[in-house]
């Protein structure tokens, strides 16, 4: 865990609460912290700095989900959203605060551009990255370092990704989650689908080596799938290899992405490339 980091920043002006009209009141000095968000299936979580962090339940009451599969599907429809519960739980926000959003692995520039489109409108970011969540949750698990394996066994979704020194060298996915869990898609087949994306990425002969040498690490587990001891017993049984849960799982992702906005704050010109994806 790095130290803390006192940095001096320029103040911004903001409105401060997103969703309510900015011309009634004067502008409110604040500084210019950065924010991260992580945009689930089923939860929003934003990290206002440390020991501040939103989690609710993301389109809770509404007739159809604003977000399935880690995909945005009603983009309107989820711009009110967030701006309800920004809202609703009295959430300052400062216009014009750096932004780093998890993104689902391999996901398809225009589900991204549906992810800037809705957090700018909700957010009016002056700068927004994106990171992809198992490269967040590896920061936020203190990993990131050598070579690595990450699977992010989500809500609806599964990830899993070979990572060398916190780049993202090759990935695999699969559209299922906890929320699938009942008779008909049992923890065994929710592990077993993870570790058939760990033996996709072996089956390729340039990154059998280094897929092996992850292994013997072991690969560390983040997501709501981490809690669970069925699913993880499983996959220690099925990889044959130590399995390590992430301290915080369901949030790992979040907070990595919390450390991602403080270094890109720092260090404004070097921000990190966009990971090598594989198809």
């Amino acid at each position: 865990m790095p130290h803390p980091v006192t940095a001096i920043r320029p103040p911004v002006r903001t409105g401060m609460l997103i969703g309510r009209s900015h011309g009634s009141r004067p502008p409110v000095t604040v500084d210019a912290a950065p924010i991260a968000v992580d945009l689930g299936s089923s939860l929003l979580r934003i990290w206002l700095g440390p020991g501040r962090t939103l989690s609710v339940p993301l389109g809770h009451g509404l007739r159809s989900p604003v977000v399935r599969r880690g995909r945005i599907i009603d983009g309107p429809a989820c711009v009110s959203e967030l701006r309800r519960i920004l809202r609703d739980h009295r959430t300052p926000v400062p216009v014009g605060a750096l932004v780093v959003a998890c993104r689902p692995v391999l996901a398809a520039p225009a589900e991204q551009e549906a992810t800037r489109r809705v957090l700018t409108a909700v957010l009016a970011p002056s700068r927004l990255l994106f990171l992809d969540s198992v490269r967040a949750g590896a920061i936020g698990a203190g990993a990131a370092a050598g070579t690595l394996l990450v699977a992010d066994i989500g809500a609806q979704l599964t990830e899993v990704a070979l990572l060398k020194d916190g780049r993202v060298v090759a990935a695999r996915r699969a559209d299922v989650g906890t929320r699938d869990l009942n008779h008909a898609t049992t923890a065994a087949m929710l592990a077993d689908t993870t570790a058939r994306l760990v033996r996709e990425l072996r089956q390729d002969a340039t990154l059998r080596p280094v897929v092996r040498d992850a292994l013997a690490r072991g690969p560390i587990v983040i997501g709501d799938g981490a809690t669970r001891p069925d699913v993880t017993a499983r996959l220690v049984a099925t990889l044959g290899a130590t399995v390590h849960r992430a301290a915080s799982p369901r949030t790992a992702a979040l907070t990595g992405a919390g450390m991602a906005a403080i270094s890109a704050l720092r260090h404004p010109h070097d921000t990190p490339p966009r990971p090598e994806r594989s198809a």
